[in-house]
């Protein structure tokens, strides 16, 4: 298994369906905060569909379609990154992000994303890396900005949430572009 450090104790590694009952209790604490952001945090509510959310991921992987990494802070789960969508054959990718509470305000999230655009871009080829957030999650844009990706636009009523529309900001970086790759 492999681990690359964020620093100040923090690192992200694989998350895998025989760490379900982990990710598990990472959700019950950060469901409340996540949920509106992450449409599967409120279905990994037990082991089982806890367990199968990982296995989602782990077949994306399989499939050169997907990969989910957690973020531990002290040894303990505290979030995740993930490509929400991975195509070589397309040259794209969507990244996202989530995190409780007590991992907020470090800066891991940010780290985290440039360790997956920079292995995107510059490991794998690919051209362009997708970032996609609701507008009122201003916490996701800041990031989006700080890994200088720009706003593409905004895709209007895109997607139901608990009976409303919501719309969805797509923000980008191409292969081309001023791009801080993390130490290592």
């Amino acid at each position: 298994m492999f681990s690359v450090s964020l620093g100040g104790g923090a690192e992200l590694r694989p998350l895998e369906p025989w760490q379900a009952a982990e990710f598990l209790a990472h959700m019950d604490r950060a469901r409340e905060t996540v949920d509106p952001w992450i449409p599967w945090a409120s279905v990994s509510t037990d082991l089982d569909s806890a367990r199968a959310t990982l296995q989602r991921y782990a077949d994306l992987q399989a499939r050169d379609a997907g990969r989910l990494f957690g973020i531990w802070l002290d040894g303990t789960l505290v979030g995740g990154t993930m490509f929400v969508h991975f195509s070589a054959d397309a040259g794209a990718c969507e990244i996202g992000v989530w995190l409780e509470p007590a991992g907020q305000g470090r800066g891991l999230v940010t780290a985290a994303a440039r360790v997956l655009i920079d292995w995107a871009i510059n490991t794998r080829g690919l051209h362009r890396v997708e970032w996609k957030c609701r507008p009122d999650n201003t916490a996701s844009s800041a990031v989006a900005r700080r890994l200088g990706m720009r706003l593409d636009g905004v895709l209007r009523q895109s997607y139901p949430y608990h009976g409303v529309r919501h719309d969805t900001e797509v923000w980008s970086i191409l292969a081309g572009d001023p791009f801080e790759v993390p130490a290592r």
